[in-house]
């Protein structure tokens, strides 16, 4: 194993562009006659992948690195507003090559998933609700975890113990978990269906006889805290422990770039959501 960072630039392109060959039809469509792009599918995912790697939520920064340190493996680096275009325009082929590295890691094959879902807060006044360019798509909502009243999005994940996400919804702040859950299980069929008898344990927000029907016939086993009143299920013991683990993975989220999660403006959809793997 080596930590050089060229070494792991070149294997993450050389992957990435085998991958492109290998399937043409991942690739955005574009018109056979006509200008070349300056920058290939496989440079822009593999400059994507190495900024969230490096831990990097300045899309300025991370060009800047790029243009200092990997020059020769990259001639042409794009100022920042001419990546963000390009990569918000290849959010699609962004989402499913992550989910296809991802897949190559140990972690994928974790047998447990962890459930959970974090206020991502957009605002902290009336008049920025109203005028923020979020608005439509932002909610008023409540976070019990810190007993307080927000302005923004909910994020939604499934995520292995060792912090690998597997899936992830960005909703509005009132959008109910298991709901939200049921849809993300729906959007990636073939996660589950690689997955079977899956473990899920997540707090005492994924409640109800029906929801849990659901998931056994998806060939998923819940393990939840009890709510007040219920009789104590299996695997108390574990949730204490889990606590750490979910919300260190919801601080590393939260404080990566959103930059491609959802267009800014448009009409508001009833959910956000999209299938992410890093």
């Amino acid at each position: 194993m080596t930590n050089d960072l060229n070494t792991l630039a070149t294997a993450l392109y050389v992957r990435i562009d085998d991958t492109l060959q290998a399937s043409p039809e991942l690739a955005p469509w574009r018109r056979a006659v006509g200008i070349a792009p300056t920058l290939s599918d496989s440079e822009l995912l593999t400059l994507a992948v190495m900024s969230a790697l490096l831990g990097y939520t300045s899309e300025r920064r991370s060009l800047r690195r790029v243009a200092a340190d990997f020059r020769g493996m990259f001639p042409y680096v794009p100022d920042r507003s001419g990546y963000n275009k390009w990569l918000r325009a290849a959010s699609s082929l962004l989402n499913r090559m992550i989910r296809i590295l991802a897949a190559d890691t140990t972690l994928w094959s974790d047998d447990v998933w962890v459930v959970d879902s974090t206020p991502v807060g957009c605002g902290c006044s009336r008049e920025t609700a109203k005028r923020s360019d979020m608005a439509g798509w932002a909610q008023y909502g409540y976070c019990a975890s810190h007993s307080r009243y927000f302005w923004g999005l909910r994020l939604h994940q499934a995520c292995t113990i060792g912090g690998l996400p597997v899936l992830f919804g960005l909703t509005g702040a009132k959008a109910d978990e298991r709901e939200t859950l049921r849809d993300m299980l729906d959007t990636a069929p073939d996660v589950t269906a690689s997955h079977s008898w899956q473990t899920i344990t997540g707090d005492k927000n994924y409640y109800g006889r029906e929801f849990e029907q659901d998931l056994t016939e998806r060939e998923l086993v819940l393990l939840r805290s009890a709510r007040k009143g219920e009789a104590e299920r299996a695997g108390a013991h574990l949730f204490k422990p889990l606590r750490q683990v979910i919300e260190s993975i919801n601080q590393t989220f939260k404080g990566q770039s959103w930059s491609t999660a959802a267009p800014r403006t448009g009409p508001r959809p009833r959910r956000l959501i999209s299938s992410w793997t890093i």
